[in-house]
């Protein structure tokens, strides 16, 4: 601080440092800065002078910054290359193996722990359905059935329908449904005039064959048609008595008519021995299949593992917006053949009994009650030379009794009618009519003589 003093005393002259103006005066000496502005100048010429001290700078040389870059960059890409290769080989190699191993100790603790009950399924093929395509296909045809029919308004009008049939006999004679062909079908085992029924084979599409019924049976509903062709493929016929529940079933036939000819279907056997209305006046037992029973498959091919038919598909129950889906029937073959045979040879299935009257099915129990007669079998019409119509039964007839059984309707009347055979004579009591007063009528017994029923 004294050195501060003596420079202030002795520095007073015109060459002492000012640290400026001020509107327009010059300011008054800063004695602080003039001290240390000089004494900082005289260290700095000091350093100068010193003899480690050096102002030279050299600039680095291009070349060697080049000579540097170059090999930085040759060892990142070999450092990429190498990193690279040791990731890839890791995940290809190292952790699937660390993997496998977790995986399989997890799973061999699992099997340790829990009981395993193991089933063989044996198939004889690797894709059975295909193979009972192949060998089944060919021996299903289509038919297609062109009938007249009479409307009050525009008179007589053409329709048609389809189906399907099985070649049974390489001769020609085809299985079908009665229900395919009987709008075709005249009196017995004729076509009606106008129509027509044409079979076409599965290899021959765009060409038809034309048919004669040979013989059709309504309780069964099942015909045989006949073409003048030989060398066609035959269907191997089962044994539908061996079928079980859960059993493989192939459908295959034409549904939704030509266009759709030779389809297949699978599913299994539903179930065996299924009463179901096959027409009015007839109930049949058949095998009932989750197959696709479609219109247009009606007298195709219900098969078995073995491409063996042992049913002829007939229907399938549908209801209001598809509620009963997967109720497909087929006929039994083994019914089938008990009848094949017949009609090929008689036209009809022989043996059968015939009483010869028709059944009227507007008498229920609340008309009898209304009327105050009996309920039971209503003739509506009785057949010419029948064993009725000799035994003196008449329209109007009310059947009570079969051969003293209680008979109120016609399934009734049937049942204990196929109990016997044609030629047996039998005792029918009924209640006839006599007067305006349905209440005033009278029974009869009366014996009756059945006859062969040819169809």
């Amino acid at each position: 601080m004294d050195g501060f003093k003596n420079y202030e005393k002795n520095n007073t002259d015109g060459n002492s440092y000012w640290r400026g103006y001020y509107n327009g005066q010059r300011k008054a000496q800063d004695p602080y800065y003039s001290y240390y502005s000089a004494h900082k100048q005289n260290e700095y010429d000091d350093l100068k002078t010193s003899s480690f001290y050096s102002e030279h700078y050299q600039k680095p040389h291009k070349g060697k910054i080049k000579e540097m870059i170059i090999p930085l960059i040759i060892v990142a890409l070999l450092s990429s290359v190498i990193g690279g290769a040791l990731v890839g080989a890791w995940f290809q190699f190292g952790a699937p193996a660390l993997a496998g191993d977790t995986g399989n100790k997890a799973i061999e603790s699992t099997i340790e722990s829990q009981p395993v009950k193991q089933i063989e399924i044996v198939d004889r093929t690797d894709f059975p359905v295909t193979a009972i395509a192949e060998k089944v296909s060919p021996t299903i045809v289509g038919i297609q059935v062109n009938y007249r029919m009479q409307d009050f308004w525009f008179g007589t009008q053409m329709g048609s329908g389809s189906g399907s049939g099985i070649i049974i006999r390489s001769d020609g004679y085809i299985l079908t449904n009665n229900h395919v062909i009987d709008s075709a079908a005249g009196s017995g085992n004729t076509i009606a005039q106008g129509a027509s029924i044409k079979v076409i084979l599965p290899y021959q599409k765009d060409h038809s064959y034309e048919a004669k019924i040979i013989g059709r049976d309504e309780k069964t509903d099942l015909a045989i048609l006949k073409i003048d062709l030989s060398d066609l493929p035959a269907a191997d016929l089962g044994d539908s008595d061996e079928l079980k529940v859960g059993e493989l079933a192939v459908a295959i036939g034409n549904p939704a008519g030509i266009e759709l000819m030779g389809t297949v279907t699978s599913g299994i056997i539903s179930g065996l021995n299924r009463e179901v209305q096959i027409s009015q006046n007839h109930k049949l037992k058949v095998i009932q299949t989750d197959a696709a029973i479609n219109p247009g498959n009606s007298g195709g091919a219900l098969v078995n593992s073995r491409g063996e038919v042992i049913g002829v598909n007939t229907l399938k129950i549908s209801g209001i917006s598809g509620e009963y889906e997967g109720l497909g029937f087929a006929i039994p073959i083994n019914t089938a053949k008990e009848i094949m045979d017949d009609l090929i040879d008689e036209g009809y299935v022989r043996g059968r009994p015939k009483l010869g009257v028709y059944f009227d099915p507007r008498l229920t129990e609340e008309r009898a009650e209304q009327l105050g007669v009996p309920m039971g079998f209503l003739v509506y019409e009785v057949e010419p030379l029948s064993g009725a119509y000799n035994a003196g039964i008449k329209v109007g007839d009310i059947i009570t009794e079969f051969n003293g059984v209680r008979v109120k309707d016609f399934n009734e009347l049937e049942n204990e009618k196929n109990k016997r055979k044609a030629g047996d004579v039998v005792t029918l009591k009924l209640y006839r009519i006599t007067n305006i007063d349905t209440r005033e009528g009278e029974y009869l017994t009366l014996d009756v003589t059945l006859g062969e029923d040819k169809g």
